[in-house]
This record gives structure tokens, sequence and C-alpha cells, in this order.
């Protein structure tokens, strides 16, 4: 059986189940960022409070999914998950934190949800990898559809949409060249093992640049509902959706959940609704239905013919 297909585990539905969860729970941590952003929490501390309560927690899942009998890490194993962690966890961290000071929680999801474009993009551009007809229609629905979502906000949002987007594409460019980069190494160390060490990495990294930057006091003088949003956002949205998001891939495969991952920006919208106050508009709805299209056109396999 091969990495990311499904096991002959009789209950499919809960695997679905945990997929669909794990989507809602990560489309949640933008909500979160933004009910934070309200209590003056900046950026970079914000982002290192949630990393301090994923720690432990990484650690604690790393330890579980490296019992047994598992491959020792070499060195080009060690240096991947150094870069790829920087890379995928802490710098597309970063980037969409800075993008949701300026953008509502709605775009943020729909501009992050454009990764598998960019994964297309970056594997043709570097690995030559060709680009079909079907590839391209599905690259026309999804950037069609964004820049719907985007002009609507330019018009009926106060913030710097044009800054908060640009911040959040760097953010799944970055999460895009993560994924590119970590699939042997994720065939060969194992889904739930690799992201553990890369969020491990990532919370070094974030915090190395907390502390570069900005005042250590600031994490202590924090009002309380920024420490229990950002427990919230570590535990619920960061790597409990994580453990859920690969037991369910091992149940259903990458195909199935990454079609059961377009709950996520649906679910952000309606979230920002009712937590936010962000408006719901038929232009938004229907720009973040091409861009689900063109994702879910890209990303599920074709269907093969039976003759």
């Amino acid at each position: 059986m091969s990495v990311g297909e499904p096991s002959a585990h009789p209950s499919r539905w809960v695997g679905t189940m945990l997929v669909a969860v794990a989507a809602i729970a990560f489309s949640g941590k933008a909500i979160i960022v933004k009910l934070a952003y309200r209590h003056g929490v900046d950026a970079v501390t914000l982002l290192a409070l949630r990393m301090l309560f994923s720690a432990p927690l990484f650690l604690v899942l790393a330890l579980w999914a490296t019992r047994g009998e598992r491959l020792p890490l070499s060195g080009t194993d060690r240096r991947a998950i150094f870069f790829l962690g920087l890379l995928g966890y802490y710098l597309a961290s970063y980037f969409d934190f800075l993008g949701l000071q300026h953008i509502t929680a709605a775009l943020e999801r729909l501009v992050l949800f454009l990764y598998p474009t960019f994964v297309l993009l970056l594997a043709a551009a570097i690995f030559r990898r060709p680009v079909t007809r079907r590839d391209v229609g599905a690259l026309a629905l999804s950037y069609v559809g964004i820049v719907f979502v985007f002009l609507n906000d330019l018009r009926t949002q106060s913030g710097n949409v044009v800054l908060g987007s640009f911040w959040v594409m760097l953010s799944a460019l970055c999460y895009a060249g993560y994924l590119l980069g970590s699939g042997h190494f994720v065939q060969r160390i194992g889904s739930l093992r690799f992201a553990c060490y890369a969020g491990i990495v990532s919370c070094v990294g974030v915090l190395a640049h907390f502390f570069v930057v900005s005042d250590p006091r600031l994490l202590v003088s924090q009002p309380p509902p920024v420490y229990w949003l950002s427990f919230l956002m570590a535990a619920v949205s960061t790597v409990l959706p994580i453990v859920m998001t690969s037991e369910g891939i091992r149940r259903i495969g990458a195909s199935q959940a990454s079609v059961i991952g377009s709950l996520g920006p649906v679910t952000t919208i309606f979230l920002g609704f009712i937590f936010l106050g962000e408006a719901i508009t038929a232009i938004q709805l229907f720009g973040a239905g091409l861009v689900m299209a063109g994702v879910l056109t890209m990303t599920a396999k074709p269907v093969k013919s039976a003759g």
C-alpha cells in the first residue's frame, strides 16, 4: 500500500469525520488570531505565545509518533526537517499573522487555500512537471475567484487589503514549498513524525525571532484573554488538527481528504460572520465557490474509464 492511500480499515466514516473536524479546527485559527488582535497584542508576540503553548504538545506527539521501531534520522533528514520546518511553519505562520492584521478571516483562508496551485506552479518551474489543460482550467477558476473576493474586500473593508493579501499569499507560497520539499521525507519518516519535528523547529525559530525583535516582558504582560486564545489556538487549531488529519488520511486516503478539506474556507466565512461580525456577500460566496471548484478540480483524481 502506498503512502497517502486509504487503508483497509472498515470505519472509513471515522476518517471522514476526523478530516472534516480537522479542517474546521484549522479554519478557526484565523478567527482566534483576529479576536486576540482586539486586545492589542502584536503579531510577533501572539505567534510566540502560540508556539510556547504548542511546543510541549509537539514534543509529546513526537514521542508518541516515534514509539516502536522507526528508521533513525539521517543527516539529510535532519537538514530537511530544519529547513522545511522554518519554511512551512515558521515563515508561513509569521506571514499569515502579518496578513491577518489587515484582511478579513474569510479572505485569508481563501488565499491560503490557493496553496495547491502554488505547488503545481512550483513543480512545473523547478521539476519541469507537465501542466495539463485541466490544471490550466483549475488555475483560472481559482484565481478568478480570488479576484472577485479581493475586489469585494477592497471595496468594503477599511484595512490595507493589498498588503494583507500579499503577506498571506507569501504564507501560502511558503507552505507550498514545504509540501513540495517534504514529500520524500514524509514517506520515509512518517507524516505525523515529520510534522511534529518540523513543528518543534518552528517553535525554536519563532521564539528566537521574538527575543531578537521584541521585549521579553511582552510574554507576561498580556491581558488574560490573549493567553486563553493562544492556548486554544495551539491546542485546537494547531496540534490537534495535525493528528486528526494524519489519522484521517491513513483511513480514507489523501485524495478524499483534500476534498473534505474544502470545508475550511466555507467554515471560516461563517465563523467570521458569527464571531467577528464580518459581512457575508453574494460576491464573496461566488468567489469562494470558484476558488474551491478550481482547487478541487486540481487535487481530485481524474475518473478513469472502465473500458
